[in-house]
């Protein structure tokens, strides 16, 4: 055998949804990817049906099914994540059959008592019948670890599963919350919705409604009878119809355990700033003060940014399949890293661009300057390794992976810099869309994927664990 041309030992090539060369993630890695990447809604690259389609197809492949099941947890209960986990507990309910550990699963991956319903609903609707025993004992052992009050609130009428039709399926463990919804006594939920409805039921007039609307608002706000997503969705609400209890709400919305305990995606609050940004009519201090706490909110949200020593190039993809939520993210994170460490802005399309930005600037500022001022294109991972000028000891890529214009894939380029620079990054390929390719071989690099805070924690062990995202999801016990 020769010397230097040796057989090709990666064998993992394949080409990305943009028609471009590509590798392709290991099943596990693309799974998880996908679990914490996905709305169950339209891509750029991928629509709805394609997606459910894709993670019934991997976990057809994939021959460890707890880990699919430690998976499905994992983005539930950690990231937030739910129509797909949902997906992947119905397809665990039709395809595994005699574990042990199944039990255990249809239990933890209840996070809500409507849970329950979404996975049932969606067993049926694909043809399944014949609930498995492991699924009726798991949900019959979640379901009594929910309070009276949970089970008003999610204990809704002409839906395909309710929670009544669960508990005649899976008979659980009797107590006096599970008796009364039995019975049809549960105490009606003081939530906003039920109580934004009542006013608009009890007022006769405009007049009378307002009043309603604003006693409403000022019982959940005063009395904290508000989930705090709840909260954030209806800031515009609370503050156009009862301004006055908003220095309370703008207490809870920076209440540090509240926003850790809520899951909510810090997208989130960008959204619930521009709603902000849209009030008219209203006074201008109380709208000042409500922009102030949002983006005190969303720095909390995203505290844990790893503290990385030497310096770090964050390189963000603003390709034209980058365009909405994926760059919104993307700008997001970029911030933050830029914010938290010694960090070079860089964004990439067919063409590669530093971008100077004030760490001392607010987050959102930043994040809107390079929501702004990053102009569109084609999808060149080359362009990065030929614009990168200093020798840094990381490189953080924020992309759907989708790179094309190029005939091949950038280990060549990448090579190259590192022997002009005399430099050796690690990298980190940050999917945001789990499309399930990589632009690098996966032995390259550091993969994760998700729009949580939890992120950012793998970050840190990623460092010391290439396949970190992996392995925290291998720790969850079945």
């Amino acid at each position: 055998m020769g010397k230097f041309n040796q057989p090709n030992t990666i064998t993992n090539r394949t080409e990305n949804l943009a028609g471009g060369e590509a590798f392709q993630e290991t099943p596990k890695l693309e799974f998880a990817s996908i679990l914490l990447t996905s709305f169950v809604k339209d891509q750029f690259y991928r629509e709805e049906n394609d997606t459910v389609t894709r993670i019934v197809e991997l976990l057809g492949k994939l021959p460890d099914k707890k880990f699919a099941a430690k998976a499905a947890i994992f983005a539930r209960t950690k990231y937030g994540m739910r129509s797909i986990s949902h997906v992947v507990a119905a397809e665990i309910a039709k395809s595994v059959k005699g574990e042990t550990w199944t039990k255990s699963f249809f239990e933890k991956i209840i996070y809500r008592p409507d849970d329950m319903g979404e996975i049932l609903a969606y067993y049926y609707k694909s043809g399944a019948k014949n609930e498995p025993n492991s699924l009726k004992k798991g949900f019959a052992k979640a379901i009594t670890k929910f309070s009276e009050y949970q089970l008003a609130k999610y204990n809704k009428k002409g839906i395909d599963v309710s929670l009544l039709d669960i508990v005649n399926l899976v008979h659980p463990k009797s107590n006096e919350a599970l008796a009364k919804l039995i019975k049809g006594t549960l105490s009606a939920p003081d939530t906003w919705e039920v109580k934004l409805t009542q006013a608009g039921q009890k007022a006769k007039t405009e007049e009378e409604k307002e009043t309603f609307k604003k006693d409403a608002w000022k019982d959940l706000i005063e009395g904290k009878k508000i989930g705090y997503f709840a909260l954030l969705r209806n800031l515009r609400n609370i503050l156009e119809q009862a301004a006055e209890v908003m220095p309370k709400a703008l207490e809870l919305l920076v209440e540090e355990n509240l926003i850790k305990k809520s899951l909510v995606l810090p997208f989130r609050f960008s959204t619930a700033i521009k709603e902000i940004e849209d009030v008219t009519g209203v006074d201008t201090k109380l709208t000042r003060d409500t922009l102030i706490a949002l983006n005190k909110a969303v720095e909390i949200s995203l505290s844990n940014v790893p503290k990385f020593d030497g310096l770090t190039l964050v390189v963000l993809d603003t390709s034209g399949s980058m365009g909405g939520k994926p760059k919104e993210i993307g700008s997001l994170f970029s911030a933050v890293l830029i914010k938290s460490n010694n960090a070079d802005f860089m964004y990439f399309n067919d063409h590669a661009t530093y971008m100077n930005l004030n760490p001392m600037d607010s987050l959102l500022t930043i994040t809107k300057r390079i929501e702004n001022e990053t102009d569109s294109g084609g999808t060149n991972f080359d362009v990065i390794f030929e614009e990168a000028n200093k020798p840094y000891d990381r490189i953080i890529i924020l992309s759907d992976m989708q790179g094309w214009i190029n005939d091949d894939v950038p280990t060549k380029t990448f090579e190259a810099y590192k022997k002009r620079t005399g430099g050796n990054p690690k990298i980190f390929s940050f999917d945001l869309a789990g499309y399930g390719t990589l632009q690098m071989p996966q032995e390259n690099v550091y993969c994760l994927a998700g729009f949580s805070e939890k992120v950012f924690d793998i970050i840190k062990l990623l460092e010391e664990d290439r396949n970190a995202l992996i392995t925290e999801i291998e720790k969850i016990e079945l």
